[in-house]
């Protein structure tokens, strides 16, 4: 569960305040793969920030239950100086899982071949999201933040990313950003659209698309 109660974010820019959040009042469901939506601009990474609990509001709360994964495609958790597969073994210490186990996962789906065991300071930055793609889909959370990852790659290693996530969708839920609403819909049973501060719900997913797409004419 993700209870949003009178969040408050925003920004100074040019000497005005820029929201991200403006009061926002929203219990989102459990196990439902959400997608949002919003302008480029609008603060949706910054509001997967938030509930992650990466960025601080600057008033209200995000109240969650359950297992949450950092947003990937944000932030991999991942440390330069140390290769994929020391930074592997390092998160399935922190969240508990078999190191072994995860890193066979990630070498497997992530496809970095030699890169693996470099340092992840020579990674590009589509390498950096498919390493942090393949250790948050070899960790079992309840929800996952998922940033425009899934675009990653060629439409082999796209359809394979969608693949494990709907697979992981089976037991989990998520709040997914990504631009393509052919993805979204593929991806995503709900929808909610964030525009001037504003989060709106829908629960479902073709709704939400429309709503966004009105917004941008």
């Amino acid at each position: 569960m993700i209870h949003l109660e009178h969040l408050n974010k925003f920004f100074m820019f040019r000497g005005q305040r820029k929201y991200v959040a403006r009061d926002v009042n929203l219990k989102l469901p459990s196990g439902v793969s959400i997608g949002l939506l919003g302008r480029n601009g609008a603060g949706k990474s910054t509001l997967l920030r938030m509930i992650a609990g990466t960025v601080e509001p600057n008033s209200g709360r995000v109240r969650t239950s359950g297992a949450i994964s950092w947003p990937v495609g944000l932030a991999s958790g991942t440390h330069p100086d140390l290769t994929g597969a020391q930074n592997t073994r390092f998160l399935a210490r922190v969240y508990g899982v078999d190191g072994d186990e995860l890193v066979d996962f990630v070498m497997r789906f992530a496809e970095l071949g030699n890169h693996f065991h470099q340092p992840v300071r020579n990674y590009s930055s589509g390498m950096r999201a498919r390493l942090g793609f393949g250790v948050s889909m070899g960790i079992r959370f309840d929800t996952y933040l998922v940033d425009e990852v899934t675009s990653v790659g060629d439409e082999v290693f796209k359809h394979k990313s969608q693949a494990v996530f709907r697979a992981r969708m089976k037991e989990a839920g998520a709040i997914v950003v990504t631009h393509s609403p052919q993805m979204m819909r593929g991806m995503c049973e709900a929808g909610m659209v964030l525009n001037e501060g504003r989060l709106t719900y829908f629960e479902n997913i073709d709704d939400a698309i429309r709503y966004n797409s009105s917004l941008l004419k």
